[in-house]
């Protein structure tokens, strides 16, 4: 659809130079990191307020506008794209850190902070934010795809650690779901409706966190396998008898390939488990002596360990650039990224099952994930133009699903349903997914909000 008149009329008044229609702005607006063709918004604002926010969302429904809430792009399954068109909200310049509550152990941003900006703002505090999606991902961003990473094992996912949020209706309204406090019963759980949302049911404009302190002694290893199912099995019996990982990452031989052939690492190309441990000095020693038991026990060996803040950093910087690396060790093709969540004794047989299921196929499909709660990403392959490949691709993706939903697990542990899983909501959902339309409905009757997102069109 094409902007009405009326519309952009209204948003040039509130933003000024800060509303365009430029096509480049707007192409780079409709592009993520999925396989998905790119979808374009007819115009980007950037608000700086909520009161901004609050001003475009009556303008936009007004008319009946779409509006697509962005933070920093990153999205996996088309979360961002304009479906029809409409008006995309760039939330990055709304990036302030409003207040630190040292004593309360929170903090209350704007959705455009950036992880790795509010903990550099917090170092001399002895306070952090743990969620680490990999990605230097918005705030408001993870709060909406109920984003999880790296220290999800210990630390939870954003679930866990939002505290409140302020968000913009469809109809303009300001609303907060929740005041600071650690718990509440006030009312329905209005701040769980909207993380995870994607979008769908309002503009997120304010995030209270939980904060934590920083640990006493952080320890970073990397211990590689001769198999996937020792690393695997480690994973799950290192849960289960209760030692407290900060990350355990799993990383299998085609990762490992890809991050030593960008990242110039000599990491031995095997199943290989990064893991970190918090703690004082005396609870990690308890931690690494109890793992490295049971990682030795599965086959476990060449322990590389990091202490130093520096080496950490390098060691967890491969990891994030994983993705990247596996994007560049594949050249000429295109990356189809998914993810799904089982519950942790399932683990072992459904990546076995994966693993088969690849090598049948012939793709290059590197695996990864955040194993410590079942969570395993595929990156896969399929060379550029080639229709064959991609077929099998979207099949091997589909069968992925079913195998985790049989397992009972979840389509996605973290990339949200966006565009991409809407169809494999029902069967693992139910008689919940009904519900969910009626909320939307309430919500959002005309379907402004990221339309053709996380349900079917409603009717």
């Amino acid at each position: 659809m094409s902007l009405a008149q009326e519309t952009a009329a209204a948003l040039q008044k509130i933003f000024n130079d800060r509303f365009t229609t430029s096509r480049g702005i707007c192409a780079e607006h409709g592009t993520d990191i999925s396989h998905f063709e790119p979808q374009p918004p007819d115009a980007v604002v950037f608000p700086e307020t909520t009161e901004e926010v609050r001003a475009a969302v009556k303008a936009c429904a007004a008319t009946g506008t779409p509006i697509v809430p962005y933070g920093a792009g990153t999205s996996l399954e088309g979360n961002i794209h304009a479906l029809k068109g409409g008006v995309t909200f760039d939330l990055s310049r709304m990036d302030k850190i409003f207040s630190v509550n040292q004593e309360d152990l929170d903090v209350v941003v704007q959705p455009g902070v950036r992880r790795v900006q509010l903990n550099e703002y917090l170092r001399d505090t002895g306070l952090f934010f743990p969620i680490d999606p990999g990605a230097d991902a918005t705030l408001g961003g993870m709060a909406s795809t109920r984003a999880s990473g790296t220290n999800a094992v210990r630390y939870g996912t954003m679930k866990e650690n939002v505290l409140s949020l302020e968000v913009v209706t469809p109809s303009g309204e300001i609303v907060r779901t929740s005041r600071r406090a650690r718990k509440s019963s006030a009312g329905y759980d209005l701040t769980r409706l909207y993380v995870g949302s994607e979008g769908t049911l309002g503009v997120i404009t304010e995030v209270t966190l939980k904060l934590y302190g920083i640990p006493e002694t952080i320890l970073s290893a990397v211990c590689a396998f001769d198999t996937f199912e020792g690393a695997i099995q480690s994973v799950i019996e290192t849960i289960q008898i209760g030692v407290p990982l900060a990350r355990i990452e799993f990383l299998d031989e085609d990762t490992i390939k890809a991050v030593n052939h960008v990242s110039k690492l000599s990491l031995a190309e095997k199943p290989t488990l990064f893991l970190e441990f918090h703690g004082t000095a005396h609870a990690v020693d308890e931690q690494v002596k109890t793992a490295k038991e049971i990682m030795t026990a599965n086959s476990g060996k060449n322990f590389q360990w990091a202490e130093k803040a520096e080496e950490r950093t390098a060691l967890w910087q491969a990891r994030h650039d994983a993705a990247l690396s596996i994007s560049a060790y594949a050249t000429g093709t295109r990356q189809w990224w998914t993810d799904v969540c089982v519950p942790i004794s399932k683990l072992a047989a459904c990546i076995a099952e994966t693993k088969k299921d690849i090598r049948a196929t012939g793709l290059f499909a590197p695996m990864l994930g955040h194993v410590g709660d079942g969570n395993f990403h595929l990156g896969i392959c399929a060379k550029d133009g080639d229709e064959e490949e991609f077929k099998k691709a979207d099949a091997l993706h589909h069968r992925l699903i079913q195998r985790a939903v049989s397992m009972d697990g979840t389509s996605t542990g973290e990339h949200g349903i966006g565009r991409g899983k809407i169809e494999y909501l029902e069967e693992e959902l139910g008689a919940a997914v009904p519900i969910m339309r009626s909320v939307k409905r309430a919500l959002d009757p005309e379907n402004i909000m990221n339309p053709g997102k996380i349900l079917k069109p409603l009717q």
